[in-house]
């Protein structure tokens, strides 16, 4: 299972929301190119940036989100305001290694599933989803697809894999949300990445368990100091299977 270290950016700075409320940021005092440096240095395979002045429509990071593409030496995905071929593709062509596409995916399924087609392994799809419903355009609107029948439509098409995100992953009954992203993976042959999951080392446990679950983003937990990276990493680790010894 791999670990995707995540930022988020917003207003030049590092974030996390609560509940996906983009009006109510919890501001992190780390610098985002050192921070992203650490997580290649502890071993991260890939990490996650998320730009979330363009997810909510007033601005992007687009410097910042350069340098941190190089500055990480190790893959990044980056997320927030793809809603057109021209800024998926200009971000392929800077060196990002996938793209996420949520809301453009409701208004055009068949662009994404061009681009997806054009750019193996480097497009994911993002599914967010709020109290039972799936969310577009920056987790403000309720979407008139249920998340399974969206992904459905995405079934055949080659995406690197899909996002779920719980973005009511503040409840504190850790099993129900947890069930939301592994039903929709039981329903897809696509690689599921989780997202508002992780708060600690055991919930990594938890997931290597669950079925096509082939990662999870990690964000606010990291910069909390809640989970520490190089453990996760370790944790997420196949471990070798007993064998039977023959005389």
């Amino acid at each position: 299972m791999i670990i995707y270290p995540t930022l988020e950016i917003l207003n030049g700075k590092c974030v996390s929301l609560t509940r996906g409320r983009l009006e109510e940021p919890v501001i992190w005092h780390v610098d985002p190119i050192e921070t992203a440096q650490q997580f290649a240095a502890a071993g991260a395979e890939w990490m996650h940036v998320t730009d979330m002045n363009a997810l909510r429509g007033d601005g992007s990071n687009d410097a910042l989100l350069e340098e941190i593409i190089r500055a990480a030496r190790i893959p990044v995905q980056l997320g927030g305001g793809f809603r057109s071929r021209e800024r998926v593709e200009h971000w392929i062509d800077r060196g990002a290694g996938r793209i996420v596409i949520g809301t453009m995916a409701t208004h055009d399924p068949d662009l994404v599933k061009e681009l997806a087609k054009r750019h193996p392994d480097q497009i994911v799809l993002a599914i967010d989803i709020f109290q039972g419903e799936m969310m577009t355009d920056g987790w403000r609107s309720p979407s008139a697809f249920s998340p399974e029948t969206f992904l459905d439509a995405f079934e055949t098409t080659p995406l690197a894999g899909v996002i779920v995100t719980d973005i009511d992953s503040d409840i504190d009954d850790q099993e129900a949300h947890l069930g939301v992203i592994s039903g929709l993976a039981a329903k897809t042959r696509h690689p599921v990445i989780a997202r508002g999951t992780v708060r600690s080392a055991d919930d990594v446990s938890r997931l290597r368990y669950v079925a096509n679950i082939s990662g999870t983003l990690i964000g606010r937990a990291l910069l909390a100091k809640d989970v520490d990276l190089a453990q996760a990493l370790s944790v997420a680790q196949p471990q070798p299977e007993p064998t039977a010894e023959f005389q």
